[in-house]
């Protein structure tokens, strides 16, 4: 009775969301993907991975697709005769994907109407499908289950925000929720919540965190110098990097440059907002602030190097890993505002200091462990920033301590990988 309700009122979303999708893919330049969202996919792209068994991996985005590549490599090192297949929601999202070489065939996720999803599993033809973190659609899931594919939830996450909201819908998760044949999450805790909304506990494994196990190495002075100059920034120069920065946040990230900027002539700030298709709107922020900028693409080789009290406004994805590598310092954005922050254990991976806001709900557990290491400095407020950041470019040896406590965390709290994999290999 659900699924058929579902998909009754599922036609009258139809229209609406062919529009929604063609309005959202204009407002932010995305390509018109409209067949491939209704499940049908070039034969072209198919031919790639023809005659092998497939692995289907979904991650909505760019966290979730960053998140998913240590399981990546761990599916392609044990399986290299399988095709591997990753969808992705956003155009950056499955952009990022699209860098990483181990994966043969990247695509959008169908939307969940019937016809799309049978459409698109009958193309693909999985032998298991693994979903990144709290994805959970019911005739996505329905189809999987009538076709017996295995469907395994990875790297699993109920947030506390969300919880309250999961519950309040458990009469509608539960049903997918019986669809998969093993849930992985992150932590105890996420187990607890998941069986709440209606998971079988029977089915249900403490995975650990997928994000632990990012590829981690301190940035020495070579790599570092190199680095600097792939992106035209002065090896001299004190590098602020400010990454995956959301809407509202900018104004005051350039207020503290600008402070800052009074006190030490020698830095440069690295801008990276986490929707590239903003930079025009940020360009304009920083124009009235009487701060110089370039763009990301707008960089050619052996172009003149930036200018300290210059901003390298980033319009590209797939290179957060460098600028928080070439850095002295980051910030990790959608964290000074309420977003629920973003992942920071990137600039931990590369030894890198990292300063975060009050607003983590999406972070618990990895805002307790960057705490617990002293791997990084939270703030209450933008003059908090501001007073941190000055701490931190005066005092080369506090940059050191944090940043090697951060790659101590890693290597402390690895392991979810294995975890993962030992869990999804007993259904491949």
């Amino acid at each position: 009775m659900f699924y058929t309700i579902y998909n009754i009122l599922s036609l009258f979303l139809v229209v609406p969301v062919f529009l929604f999708n063609i309005f959202r893919s204009l407002k932010r330049g995305w390509p018109l993907v409209i067949p491939e969202r209704f499940g049908f996919v070039p034969k072209q792209q198919l031919a790639r991975v023809a005659g092998r068994p497939v692995i289907w991996l979904h991650a909505v985005s760019v966290g979730e697709i960053i998140a998913a590549r240590p399981l990546l490599l761990a599916l392609r090192a044990r399986y290299p005769l399988h095709a591997l297949v990753v969808t992705c929601t956003t155009e950056t999202g499955k952009t990022t994907a699209e860098r990483f070489a181990e994966i043969d065939l990247c695509l959008y996720f169908p939307f969940d109407f019937l016809p799309s999803v049978r459409a698109i599993i009958s193309a693909v033809k999985p032998r298991i499908i693994i979903i990144m973190e709290t994805e959970i659609w019911p005739n996505f899931s329905r189809e999987a289950a009538r076709r017996h594919i295995p469907l395994v939830l990875a790297n699993g996450r109920i947030s506390d925000r969300s919880f309250k909201r999961y519950l309040s819908f458990s009469w509608f998760f539960r049903p997918s929720l019986r669809c998969f044949s093993a849930i992985c999450m992150q932590s105890p805790t996420g187990c607890t919540r998941i069986v709440a909304i209606g998971a079988d506990r029977a089915i249900v494994h403490d995975g650990g965190n997928l994000k632990h196990d990012i590829p981690s190495h301190p940035v020495g002075d070579s790599e570092r110098i190199e680095l600097r100059g792939r992106y035209a920034i002065p090896v001299t120069s004190s590098v602020w990097t400010a990454g995956s920065c959301r809407e509202g946040e900018e104004q005051f990230l350039i207020a503290t440059y600008r402070k800052l900027l009074n006190e030490f002539d020698n830095l440069l700030l690295v801008l990276v907002p986490r929707h590239p298709e903003r930079c025009d709107a940020i360009g304009s922020l920083l124009t009235q602030a009487a701060l110089p900028y370039r763009l990301r693409t707008s960089l050619k080789e052996n172009d003149n190097l930036l200018h300290n009290g210059e901003v390298l406004l980033v319009d590209t994805v797939g290179e957060m890993m460098n600028l928080y590598g070439l850095a002295d310092f980051a910030f990790v954005g959608g964290s000074l505002v309420p977003i629920g922050g973003h992942n920071l254990l990137e600039p931990a991976s590369v030894g890198v200091p990292t300063v975060f806001g009050p607003y983590m709900a999406n972070f618990r557990e990895i805002e307790a462990l960057i705490l617990e290491y002293g791997a990084g400095i939270q703030v209450q407020s933008p003059d908090e920033l501001t007073t941190t950041c000055q701490t931190l470019i005066t005092s080369t040896e506090l940059r050191r301590v944090l940043g090697q406590n951060g790659l101590k965390l890693l290597r402390d709290n690895g392991g979810a990988t294995a975890r993962h994999m030992e869990v999804i290999a007993r259904y491949i």
